[in-house]
């Protein structure tokens, strides 16, 4: 299959035709984020803009890759996996953003219902991994190749997990979450096709599309969010493509900011409960720097910023 920008073009453009529908027909049902009590007071007044746009680009995401890999008649079991994996994350995340709905509250699925959720999208996805013949083999530092079922298997499901959530923790920003996604899915989908590796080339073309179709509606001041159903859905869909690349640790550098917003979490937490103290104003990271003054743009844009450099360092070394 020849590399071209069919996949991209059509998510982007079911993106632009029906997301503007979707913010249409949430207005109408009077369908708006409820922003959460513990948030910066000043994004109160985002309350009420409407969310889930997520499920628009996810499905112009899934869809175009369907048929461009139909078309071509390149759908594999890969192709399957990835779409579970990013609609199976996303449905977990339109639950969550439903319930909130509904009940008027800030908060939907309780913890232990998302994570088993998430438990069982990353358990399918190894199940169908298996019966695929999937290379069992992760490279740990100072130890070489490892090639363990069990062990990797542990690995897929943390690794899944983590990442969807860590992009989760990253949406908190007008348009933030999206211009750092379509940095690094843009880099896994050059690595894909230096590779030549097709199936992946559509898929991340597909979302790549999708999500800058979103976000001419999404960047500051935002007529729509994502909700959990996006984040949840880039999330997942992220990990999946490094694993089946064979390039897991990438998303270190790839995702840098990910893993940036995600440890700041974790280090607070820990240091309040053993202390007492914060390190930061406010966590995750995003709105510790709006804490100090940064305006949404300037913080979106360093944030971009810092995803690039991690992505071009990766692909100079690595790439």
């Amino acid at each position: 299959m020849q590399f071209s920008l069919i996949p991209f073009i059509s998510s982007f453009a079911l993106t632009v035709i029906f997301l503007p529908l979707f913010i249409g027909f949430m207005r109408m049902k009077h369908e708006g984020q409820v922003i959460r009590d513990e948030g910066p007071k000043w994004h109160e007044k985002k309350s009420g803009t409407p969310t889930m746009g997520g499920v628009v680009f996810m499905l112009a995401g899934v869809i175009s890759t369907l048929w461009v890999l139909i078309w071509q008649k390149d759908l594999n079991k890969t192709a399957w996996i990835l779409i579970i994996a990013f609609l199976g994350y996303g449905i977990i995340g339109f639950l969550d953003d439903g319930i909130k709905l509904y009940f008027k509250r800030n908060l939907g699925l309780k913890a232990w219902q998302k994570l088993l959720g998430q438990i069982i999208i990353a358990a399918l996805i190894i199940a169908l991994a298996f019966s695929d013949h999937f290379a069992f083999e992760l490279y740990i530092p100072f130890a070489g190749m490892v090639r363990n079922s069990f062990l990797f298997s542990l690995f897929v499901l943390f690794w899944l997990v983590g990442f969807s959530n860590a992009v989760n923790l990253s949406d908190g920003l007008d348009g933030l979450a999206t211009g750092l996604s379509i940095i690094a899915y843009a880099t896994y989908a050059w690595i894909a096709y230096q590779e030549k590796n097709w199936v992946i080339v559509v898929f991340t073309l597909s979302v790549i599309g999708g999500l800058v179709g979103f976000f001419i509606f999404n960047h500051k001041p935002a007529k729509i969010f994502m909700g959990d159903a996006g984040s949840l859905a880039l999330g997942g869909g992220l990990a999946t493509v490094s694993i089946f690349l064979h390039r897991p640790w990438s998303l270190f550098l790839i995702g840098i900011v990910f893993v940036l917003e995600t440890l700041s979490v974790i280090l607070q937490v820990i240091s309040f409960q053993t202390t007492g103290k914060r390190i930061f104003k406010m966590t995750p990271i995003h709105h510790h720097f709006e804490m100090l003054g940064w305006s949404e743009w300037k913080v979106d844009i360093v944030f971009w910023i810092v995803g690039l450099i991690g992505s071009i360092v990766y692909l100079i070394i690595w790439g």
